[in-house]
């Protein structure tokens, strides 16, 4: 699918600046569209357990956001290095930024040397077609100096600097993301207690999420490339998968992080346990088939994430949603509102 299929007009000001805490809400304040067989229907994100049925599955990703955005003095000056995935033997891979709001690429050259934090980091080099995204090599300890030194990774439309507490999930239990698995954020305990209480079970994956680089390439004919993230389906939530969707119920995953995971442990006997690193690309030319919903943000123009939507609801679908989200004015990104879509209308 080409960048010029992924275009859509969304008003500026639809982006979440800020904590739904910061706006007064509550975690679980935020809305929730539900794009289903009819027209799309906004409700409130807690009205959630009453839109599933019992004996329907949830599946949440249990990792936790990291502080992966160091201060970085090279050749270039000063910048932000922000970590993205650990492949082992020191090797990361990294977007260098010149700050929050200001994308690369930076002038770097393989061998250079960057200070990040209280580590030196040396470029290897950079990722085939994503020039923005750099591999570096550091015999330090890269946890102490996120401890030390890290702060969230954050981008331009967020309005301030907000602690790791903001960037967690009710379900963040090992860390590793460089972003947060942002469509578990809204849950709380009393949405999960009635969401339980439905009769709906909550079964776990693990993906690390690297980073998002939200900004599309300028001049890209398409979308980047997908990198190698770490994943776990554990063999219970297979089992889970498999058995809820034999017998008639609904799986939903919650947020894309959790669908790739998924998608990944595929297989034509269902889903099978399995870990590793994936860099599966789902869209429309490749079909869903491992879930029946998908519990989501709002996704920007020119994105992989839109692209796997049109695959999982069909293009017009997802515009229709789109268009309610706008006149709605539900709000974009990782600290906004949320999307329920179903693969085919609920039952």
């Amino acid at each position: 699918m080409s960048v010029p299929d992924l275009e859509f007009e969304r008003p500026a000001d639809l982006q979440a600046t800020a904590p739904p805490e910061r706006r007064g809400l509550s975690r679980d304040g935020v809305r929730l569209l539900v794009t289903g067989s009819g027209p799309s229907t906004p409700h409130a994100f807690r009205e959630l357990p009453g839109l599933l049925n019992p004996g329907d599955l949830l599946v949440v990703n249990e990792s936790a956001t990291v502080p992966a955005s160091l201060p970085a003095r090279g050749d270039a000056g000063e910048f932000l290095l922000n970590l993205s995935t650990g492949y082992g033997d020191g090797v990361w891979l990294a977007e260098p930024r010149w700050d929050a709001g200001t994308p690369g690429p930076l002038p770097i050259v393989p061998g250079a040397v960057v200070e990040a934090g209280t580590l030196p980091f040396r470029a290897i080099g950079s990722f085939p077609g994503i020039p923005r995204l750099w591999f570096f090599r550091t015999d330090g300890d890269v946890p102490a100096a996120m401890r030390l030194e890290g702060r969230p990774i954050r981008y331009g439309y967020v309005a301030g600097s907000f602690g790791l507490d903001a960037y967690q999930t009710i379900f963040s239990k090992v860390p590793g993301s460089a972003e947060m698995p942002s469509a578990g954020r809204p849950f709380t305990r009393s949405v999960l207690t009635a969401v339980r209480r439905r009769g709906v079970r909550v079964m776990p994956i693990l993906l690390h999420t690297g980073v998002s680089s939200l900004e599309s390439e300028s001049g890209a004919p398409g979308i980047p490339p997908v990198y190698p993230e770490p994943f776990e389906v554990p063999p219970a939530t297979a089992d889970a998968i498999n058995a809820t969707r034999a017998s008639g119920h609904r799986v939903v995953a919650v947020g894309t992080t959790v669908l790739r995971a998924v998608e990944t442990s595929w297989t034509e006997c269902g889903v099978v346990a399995r870990s590793g690193f994936t860099r599966r690309v789902l869209g429309p030319d490749r079909p869903i088939r491992s879930v029946d919903g998908l519990l989501t943000g709002f996704h920007d123009p020119r994105t992989s994430h839109l692209s796997l939507l049109f695959g999982f609801a069909g293009e017009p679908r997802v515009r229709e949603a789109y268009s309610v989200a706008i006149r709605e004015r539900l709000l974009w990104h990782e600290f906004g509102d949320t999307h329920l879509v179903w693969a085919a209308g609920p039952g």
